[in-house]
């Protein structure tokens, strides 16, 4: 095994589920070894990938420029946040319009609040526009991916599944029912610029 790591691979993960999660660990005691995210459904996810609305863009810096971007999928709301550490996606979210459909590639990053309480967003490595339709396969494919995850939770052979049930206290058949109202958003057709659906209650 050659010493230079590979790349992880980005996970497709809907808001509902990402924005549950709060817990972050590493494999090694290498200071280089990646940080990964636990996955509510039972998976680690060092890198995500996700595309919705662009909703708003704002720059949120004070000495230099900060962007947070707004990303709604059928499930509820990512924030992204570039600055001059990530100069293209920066570049892009002071450029993009909204609302647009958007692709992004980065990193999780929590955040603890002086309450306890820990906020998620994603730190983009890329975010670039993309087709209504590019939008809707990326909902699908998402779904696929979150229900074969919910399939493997409760296998004793699944280490993150276990991890997930240690350390977070969520029900599993809600990331299920979040699988079922993107779905159903696709048979709506959701017209850009309209509210996506938030999942049942």
């Amino acid at each position: 095994m050659s010493g230079v790591p590979s790349r992880e691979v980005a996970r497709r993960v809907f808001a509902a589920e990402y924005n549950d999660g709060s817990h972050t660990f590493k494999e090694s005691d290498d200071e280089r070894a990646p940080l990964y995210y636990l996955l509510p459904t039972g998976e680690r996810a060092n890198r995500v990938f996700l595309v919705g609305t662009l909703t708003e863009t704002e720059d949120v810096g004070e000495d230099s420029e900060y962007w947070r971007g707004r990303i709604v999928d059928p499930t509820g709301t990512f924030f992204a946040y570039a600055g001059q550490y990530q100069p293209e996606a920066a570049a892009a979210l002071r450029d993009l319009s909204s609302p647009a459909y958007v692709a992004v590639v980065g990193k999780p990053r929590t955040y603890e609040t002086d309450d306890g309480t820990v906020n998620v967003s994603v730190r983009p490595e890329s975010i670039s526009e993309v087709s209504a339709g590019a939008r809707d396969r990326w909902v699908a494919e998402t779904a696929e991916r979150t229900l074969d995850r919910i399939e493997a939770y409760d296998d004793e052979a699944n280490e993150y599944g276990r991890m997930a049930r240690e350390r977070y206290d969520l029900e599993i058949d809600q990331y299920r029912e979040a699988v079922v109202a993107a779905l159903e958003s696709l048979e709506q057709g959701d017209e850009l610029g309209g509210q996506e659906t938030e999942p049942p209650a």
